[in-house]
Order: structure tokens, then sequence, then C-alpha cells
């Protein structure tokens, strides 16, 4: 089997793979593969829950509503470190944007997700459940084997507070829109340290009015960050999330891996 099967469906579950130990599937979970999807029994497909790696396992039908997954073998085993530790530091937004949002960073290499409140945020109630489930369905698609963590959101100005002694040692990517005319690469070069080692990251994406003077002079003058700009166009926060993603990973994160 190649790195990837693009062709298989997939499904993260809860429970803990083993070689032939079955696997109930949770009401939702046969209706979609036995109603919408039309499996069969012995029909094959994937599963991983972040932890076991993933398994090609065989479905077996128990009536019309009901069905357990057959682990038939591990395809992949779980990467130990995780290939990814870049953590995504958000204004909340409204719901169909946040959603998208949620999809795009998972499918970044985000290993955690939390969200930010701002002196100009406007949503103030993240559905935190509602963005668990469209990071799960993401890394269905995607083809990743952790599912990033959400975490409860926080004010901007206790999470800075308390970053030190919470986030030792990780350095927070601030874009500001305050920075153009700069070079985006040439600065995330600065944060490489000793033999060019690169420390964990977090990015930071504000609201879509921006952060307010007293952030922005916070962010700046806090040893932990580093303000980058994103360009010379406004960009939508969900926008600049790719943006400011993709940038990190080519520069700093597993892209930079890469060979070329």
């Amino acid at each position: 089997m190649s790195h990837y099967d693009f062709k298989s469906q997939r499904l993260w579950v809860e429970q803990d793979i083993a070689e032939r130990i079955a696997i109930p599937c949770e009401r939702a979970q046969a209706n979609y593969l036995l109603n919408v999807l039309r499996m069969q029994e012995g029909d094959e497909m994937l599963i991983f829950n972040g932890r076991d790696g993933e398994w090609k396992v065989e479905v077996r039908p128990m009536g019309r509503k009901k069905c357990a997954l057959i682990p038939v073998e591990q395809v992949r085993p779980q990467p130990k470190p995780e290939a990814s530790d870049l953590h995504y530091l958000f204004a909340p937004l409204k719901s169909a944007r946040i959603d998208y949002m949620a999809q795009k960073a998972v499918e970044m290499g985000v290993s955690q997700l939390r969200s930010v409140f701002t002196q100009h945020t406007q949503e103030r109630r993240p559905k935190l459940d509602k963005m668990r489930m469209n990071v799960v369905e993401a890394a269905e698609q995607c083809g990743i084997l952790a599912i990033p963590d959400v975490t409860e959101a926080t004010p901007l100005a206790k999470l800075l507070a308390n970053w030190e002694s919470t986030d030792e040692g990780r350095h927070i990517i601030f874009c500001d829109e305050g920075e153009l005319g700069k070079d985006p690469l040439a600065i995330l070069d600065t944060i490489r340290g000793e033999g060019n080692a690169v420390p964990p990251l977090a990015v930071l994406i504000g609201p879509e009015g921006g952060f307010s003077a007293e952030e922005r002079e916070t962010l700046r003058a806090s040893s932990f960050v580093t303000p980058i700009p994103l360009g010379p166009r406004i960009l939508r926060a969900d926008t600049a999330a790719v943006a400011a993603l993709a940038i990190v990973q080519a520069v700093l994160g597993d892209w930079a891996d890469q060979p070329h």
C-alpha cells in the first residue's frame, strides 16, 4: 500500500484498535456506512484513532442500523513524535467561516487550535463541539493520523501574561498588518536558534477589525513574539490563516524538511 491511500473511505474512532477485535460503530457512523455509502459485509475501509496508527478494517453489518468494524491489518504506524507541533491562535469568527478555518488549519498541519478573545473580537461564544467535529472530518479527509486539540477560549491579555509559564519555549508568530513592506520569509529565518534549530511555534491571527493599538504594543514588546506581514492586501481572517500557516510551514515547519 502507498504512503497514503486516497481512495479508501477513512473514519476516526474513539476506541482502541487491535487486530481482529471488533469495534462497534456509533449509530451515526453505522447509518453513514450502511445507508449513505451502502457498504456491505466484507467491504474494506480505513480507521484511525490518533494513537494506534491507521488500520484496514472489514465492515460487518448487524441489521440495517448497526455494524462493527473488524481490524485486519495496520497499514500505517502512529508517528512518534507527531510530524507537526504547530499551534494556531485565532480570534473567533462567525459560524460558517470558523468551520472553514478549522478545516483548513487541520489540512495545513496544525496540532492545536485555541480561540483568543481580543478587544475587537465580535464572536464571543465559539462552538467548540462543532469545531471539534470539523477537525475530525478534516483529519478523515486529508489522511492525517492525529486529531488536533481544540482548547477552551481565553482572553488574549491573559494568554500573553501566562505564556512563558504555560507554553515555555513556544514562540508566537504574530501576523501584524503594521509590518507592510518587510519580507516575512527573512523575518521567519531569524527565529532559528543555535544549530539552525526551530523552536515550537504558534501562529496568531487577529479578528476582522484587527488588533487594537494596545494589543499590538503588548505583542511587539514580548520577547517570545515575532511580527510578520502577510502582503499588501487586506485579507479576511480565515484567508490570513491559510496564508500565514503556509508561509510558516514552508520556512520553518514540516514542508521545509521535504527534499527539493
